[in-house]
């Protein structure tokens, strides 16, 4: 070990991806839980025998994550067993038309010539335009840090090149023309928060990310996953404490010296990178601080993502026709997207993103029985403040009905154990701000320098991961957060 110590607040994948870079490279590090589980967004439950992940559940880029055991020649397989999921997703339309969204190229021709024949050359040319961006938004620059405005500047060339001021949508309508297809293939971007309107093109990079490295599942959930990201961390010495929330950065000048938790436990640390929510790390962590109220107003001027509503259900029975990941498109689109991002209303209509885990791994259920939960998008409480409380169980009921109406007739008989999880959830358990389920708005004017930076540029020993810092949400973006931070980190206090 290097005698060097560093803290890191939260346990999230980015929390834990830095933690790990961190004690490998000989830095004694002790990772800080709010809650009674490690895992941040990525909590789980368990009810009634069932399973049920928070989220994220769709694992991308699985090198990434094997990357990190790979920092000391160890191998991910004795932690976590992935499993492949395909289809990737089966998209689903109030027409009753079904899509097989995968990597295998002649099946997605298959389903594209079901939409429109004529789109099958512009598909192939959009591969091409996002295998573009992947390379150079992903590969080069997904994982380098963002610290001046010079950085962005040698950047602006190839951003420029693949026209990053269009959006995914407005650039997926340039190769086809099938409405159907143009939602499919960006619809992406609501993975990581961001609006397929508005969110940069850069983020078709997605589609080649998922056709390159497949969509996975780690058996007994994304919990067990970030369960053996921690027993790797601690396997190399690493310290995690839970149950105790930090609610103080102590600074000197231009440096942060100790950090103070909800029980009075008290440290002190060579550095501090914060993986909690990037408002709260600021507003509230550093609110002492000069550098924390400035940073605390001029985040509050930018734009947040969306929240979700989340219903998890367990359910009698198996239901092998039903895929693992659908999406269950409403009969808008644009106006839907119109109406969670810009107007902040509840709409009565919604698209839903089903997840049904046990159709992978039956070990989420009891046996004969299944594991759902249904997502849908809603406007952050900043734009949507009403009462969850009495606005969640109508909504609930809403969504198992239409789950229902399209998959499940009799679902409400079927049901053994269910339960919702509110924006007003995210904020009294993550401190999100307003309730935004992926931080910072992907939006091009919020990518990259314009994003969280990975160190502060005033406490020079202070630095963030995270969902809002560069790149941005999604297992792989948090993870390429830690790689950045890592980077910078490591070279600060070693070199």
């Amino acid at each position: 070990m290097s005698g060097k110590t560093a803290c890191i607040i939260g346990s999230g994948f980015g929390g834990l991806a830095l933690a790990i870079r961190l004690q490998s490279a000989g830095i004694a590090t002790t990772v800080l839980e709010a809650r009674d589980k490690p895992g941040g967004r990525a909590y789980y439950w368990q009810e009634d025998g069932f399973t049920f992940d928070a989220g994220p559940t769709v694992i991308t880029d699985p090198a990434c994550l094997k990357e990190l055991w790979g920092l000391t020649g160890q191998d991910m397989a004795q932690d976590v067993e992935l499993m492949p999921v395909m289809p990737f997703y089966r998209l689903n339309w109030p027409d009753g038309t079904n899509f097989d969204y995968s990597n295998d190229d002649l099946a997605l021709r298959r389903e594209i010539a079901r939409l429109d024949p004529a789109d099958i050359a512009g598909y192939e040319e959009f591969c091409d335009y996002a295998a573009g961006v992947y390379r150079e938004g992903y590969l080069r620059l997904g994982s380098v840090p963002f610290l001046d405005f010079t950085s962005m500047v040698k950047a602006a060339p190839a951003l420029a090149r693949y026209q990053a001021w269009r959006s995914v949508y407005a650039m997926v309508s340039k190769y086809v023309s099938s409405e159907k297809l143009r939602e499919a293939l960006s619809f992406h971007t609501l993975l990581v928060g961001g609006n397929p309107m508005s969110t940069s093109a850069i983020y078709a990079l997605i589609h080649t990310l998922e056709k390159e490295g497949g969509v996975w599942w780690a058996r007994g959930g994304t919990n067990r996953l970030i369960a053996g990201m921690v027993r790797l961390f601690e396997r190399l010495g690493g310290q995690i404490r839970l149950n105790d929330p930090v609610v103080k950065v102590h600074t000197l000048g231009n440096q942060a010296t100790e950090v103070e938790t909800a029980a009075g436990w008290q440290s002190a640390f060579d550095a501090v990178a914060s993986n909690a929510d990037i408002m709260h790390s600021y507003r509230d962590l550093l609110g002492d601080t000069a550098r924390g109220q400035k940073m605390g107003r001029s985040l509050a001027k930018k734009r947040f993502s969306p929240s979700l509503f989340v219903v998890h259900f367990g359910i009698e029975g198996r239901w092998p026709g039903i895929p693992h990941h659908m999406i269950l498109f409403g009969p808008r689109y644009k106006g839907l997207l119109d109406d969670i991002y810009t107007h902040g209303v509840l709409p009565r209509d919604f698209s839903i993103y089903l997840h049904h885990p046990t159709v992978t791994d039956p070990t989420m259920a009891p046996e004969g029985m299944s594991t759902f939960y249904a997502l849908v998008p809603v406007a952050h409480q900043g734009k949507l403040p009403v009462n969850w409380d009495e606005v969640g169980p109508l909504l609930e009921k809403r969504i198992l009905d239409e789950v229902g109406r399209r998959l499940i007739p009799d679902i409400h008989d079927r049901i053994m154990t269910c339960f919702h999880y509110a924006p007003s959830d995210f904020t009294q358990d993550l401190h999100a701000h307003l309730g935004s389920a992926f931080s910072l708005e992907p939006t091009l004017t919020q990518s990259a320098w314009f994003r969280g930076h990975n160190r502060d540029d005033m406490i020079k020993n202070f630095y963030l991961t995270g969902a809002g810092t560069h790149p941005g949400a999604g297992i792989p973006g948090v993870v390429g957060s830690a790689k950045a931070t890592a980077g910078l980190m490591i070279e600060d206090m070693l070199e």
